[in-house]
């Protein structure tokens, strides 16, 4: 009996263990789950404030190759671009932001993949869906079409593919890149890049990083082959093609150099591209260690009005470097402090942008004023007298509208928060603060919010009650150390 009895209470026990089990796998999280495992069309976009259909959701870009077979100056040629990824959900289908080139094809994990065009989304159906967690490529063949060029009405003007007299140079900032090859195009997405680059035998390729390979092809051609290092978010990949000269040197702390200068040009911009190496030991005295294993100055030979901190080699139009020692310099220092604020110190968002813009005209300014400038402080004045109509026509700092993003607020007016910031904790707790925040977000992205949080903490008091009104309130807060300044009053209409 005592057996028979301990028997049918072990069964009883295992038959509500059993129905346990059941009623687990048949729950909420097991719904919940079963729906995570169930295949669905990655979002056709990041749904950031200003742009929300670049960028693409679902999956990760671990890596893209670009491979480009170029002809002649505004002539259309294959393209090919294959992207590492890993899908952060169970995808049936995922977008790729891509804008005007002709399609050929393309195949996922190597089998023909279905696809349509949605204005710059190009969206993708696999032949079977891809599982969350599991790494995929997309191989994506096209012709690209070198004379692909937008326009902002605001400080960006042209962007895209900009030609050149025997080439092109690329602007992709904000969202150009899209019109160069098949991206994931958003600054928080960041990747590795290998670029290859066939030309005619007397051109030269040039690309972001370190060049690995030079082979030649037949027909007198050759391949150029280039490792970006570290991630690149795709507004700063560089890829210039055109007769070009490659001046090597060396700067502090090992950092290498490399120059890319049209022939014709070599001689009249030497005396301010030399001054890299004094740039860059003021500049890490500033910020820290440069975060990068090389930097150079790629002479655009084009009629651009403005500069681009493409990430380890920053175009500078000729006229930048044609004229007066002061503002070369100005536009050299700027470009050269994006390197450790807004290409290693990334953006999250577009409305973090003054971030990026608003460091590299402060930096650039007290550069300028120690070097035969303009005073830093006038500067600041002039700013801040405006500030209130910048606020009115262009939005405060951190709260840009999408035409007006590269607009004088995001230059003067995001420098004059920093300024604030300054006169507010002093210049020691101040280099304090920008330090750690580099150190902090080095090859990562950065928002808003954790430059206050850094701030806060590395001075040792909360500003987020000083930064906040600053950054989105609608009139200018008094300026610190100067009661005399006074915020011009708003014109309207």
């Amino acid at each position: 009996m005592r057996t028979y009895r301990t028997s049918r209470r072990r069964t009883r026990l295992a038959l509500a263990a059993a129905l346990t089990v059941t009623a687990a796998l048949t729950g909420p999280a097991a719904v919940s789950q079963a729906a995570a495992d169930t295949p669905s069309p990655g979002a056709a976009g990041l749904g950031d404030p200003l742009f929300p259909l670049d960028g693409n959701g679902g999956y990760t870009v671990r890596h893209y190759t670009l491979d480009f077979d170029w002809q002649a100056p505004g002539t259309p040629f294959p393209a090919t671009t294959t992207i590492r990824a890993t899908a952060t959900q169970a995808l049936s289908r995922f977008d790729l932001d891509f804008a005007g080139n002709e399609l050929h094809t393309v195949t996922v994990n190597g089998s023909p993949a279905q696809t349509r065009r949605d204005g710059d989304e190009l969206v993708v159906t696999p032949k079977t869906p891809i599982p969350k967690g599991s790494s995929f490529t997309v191989k994506v063949g096209y012709t690209a079409d070198p004379t692909q060029i937008r326009h902002r009405d605001d400080a960006i003007e042209d962007y895209g593919w900009i030609p050149t007299p025997d080439g092109t140079v690329l602007y992709p900032q904000p969202n150009g890149a899209k019109m160069i090859f098949p991206s994931n195009d958003h600054p928080s997405a960041r990747a590795p890049f290998t670029v290859r680059v066939t030309t005619p035998g007397d051109l030269t390729a040039v690309s972001n990083g370190k060049l690995v390979d030079k082979a030649e092809r037949p027909g007198g051609r050759v391949r150029w082959t280039y490792d970006s290092e570290q991630p690149v978010a795709t507004q700063l990949v560089q890829l210039a093609i055109g007769k070009y000269q490659l001046i090597d040197g060396s700067g502090p702390d090992g950092v290498a150099l490399r120059d890319v200068v049209p022939d014709a040009l070599v001689a009249p911009t030497k005396q301010y591209r030399d001054l890299t190496p004094d740039h860059l030991a003021w500049l890490r005295d500033q910020l820290g260690p440069y975060p990068f294993n090389r930097y150079g100055v790629l002479v655009g030979d084009t009629d651009l009005g403005v500069a681009l901190e493409t990430q380890t080699l920053s175009l500078i139009p000729k006229a930048d470097l044609l004229g007066t020692r002061v503002d070369a310099e100005r536009n050299l220092v700027h470009e050269l402090t994006h390197q450790w604020i807004g290409d290693s110190v990334g953006i999250r968002t577009w409305s973090d942008l003054w971030l990026s813009e608003g460091h590299a005209r402060f930096y650039e300014r007290l550069y300028s004023e120690a070097h035969g400038g303009d005073s830093f402080e006038a500067a600041m004045r002039t700013a801040y007298e405006n500030h209130d109509q910048w606020r009115h026509d262009y939005g405060a700092p951190a709260e840009p509208t999408e035409p007006n993003l590269f607009k004088r607020m995001r230059y003067d007016g995001s420098a004059l928060v920093l300024y604030a910031l300054r006169e507010q904790v002093g210049t020691q707790t101040f280099q304090r603060i920008e330090r750690a925040w580099i150190a902090q977000y080095r090859g990562r992205t950065t928002s808003t919010a954790d430059y206050i949080a850094t701030a806060s903490k590395a001075a040792g008091q909360d500003l987020s009650g000083f930064l906040r009104p600053w950054l989105y309130g609608s009139t200018t807060p008094p300026m610190p150390g100067h009661p005399d300044w006074v915020v011009k009053p708003v014109v309207t209409g």
